[in-house]
């Protein structure tokens, strides 16, 4: 995708005759629309991967790096949170009580968290405003290339990210599959994992604002052809 760039960009409607184009019926004395205007629409086709807890969205982000491409790890981002002061800062006002020699306990804080949605969305809207931060940066960053780059990220809509999104790609997998595996890989129970699943959009939500969707019960070999080719058409 070719950028378009504006640069002291200025300009003047003509005069016109009494009503002629007005609404206030007297005329337009030369009035400038535009004065010294620079805009840049940025380089870089934005790809999100994007789908539930346990949906294969991370599988397809491996693949991804595979092929040679840059994918930025919003969870990975979430993780870098909990090292950093003034993130620490916020949620110990918030939540005191999962503070421990200036650390956060995320097992303390988890507990909180998942028997209160309430308390998660206060969670959640104290995290976003930080990865808002990180997404900025990485947006400025890629405004100098003019390829592909990809996000993996578990709350695209619900951060309102979408906006950024050239291409949503939604990972899809069937209920059971999804289930097993985050028991799995989290070493949770059923009951876990259906309170987590439950507070979260839903796949079909998610399916039906996607651009493209990847069935990822298949085997590997069949979902890597098939993202091989999507991300041929992306290239074109």
């Amino acid at each position: 995708m070719a950028s378009i760039a504006l640069r002291d960009l200025t300009f003047t409607y003509p005069p016109s005759d009494p009503g002629a184009g007005s609404l206030s019926g007297v005329g337009s004395l030369g009035k400038a629309a535009l004065s010294h205007v620079s805009v840049t629409i940025p380089d870089g086709t934005f790809v999100t991967l994007y789908g539930e807890n346990g949906s294969g969205k991370t599988t397809l982000a491996s693949m991804v790096r595979r092929l040679g491409y840059c994918v930025y790890d919003v969870d990975g981002w979430v993780r870098r949170l909990y090292f950093k002061k003034d993130f620490i800062r916020v949620i110990g006002k918030h939540f005191p009580q999962v503070i421990e020699d200036e650390k956060v306990n995320k097992r303390a804080l988890r507990n909180i968290v998942f028997n209160d949605n309430a308390r998660l969305k206060e969670l959640e809207g104290l995290i976003h405003p930080f990865l808002r931060q990180y997404l900025k940066k990485v947006i400025h960053r890629q405004a100098r290339g003019d390829g592909l780059f990809f996000l993996d990220v578990a709350l695209l809509f619900e951060m309102g990210w979408d906006i950024y999104c050239d291409c949503i790609i939604v990972a899809n997998v069937d209920y059971e599959t999804q289930k097993m595996r985050v028991m799995k890989r989290d070493g949770i129970t059923g009951e876990d994992f259906d309170k987590i699943n439950d507070i979260q959009m839903s796949n079909r939500d998610k399916i039906a604002l996607a651009d493209v969707v990847i069935d990822t019960g298949r085997p590997q070999n069949q979902v890597f052809t098939d993202l091989i080719s999507i991300i041929d058409g992306l290239e074109c």
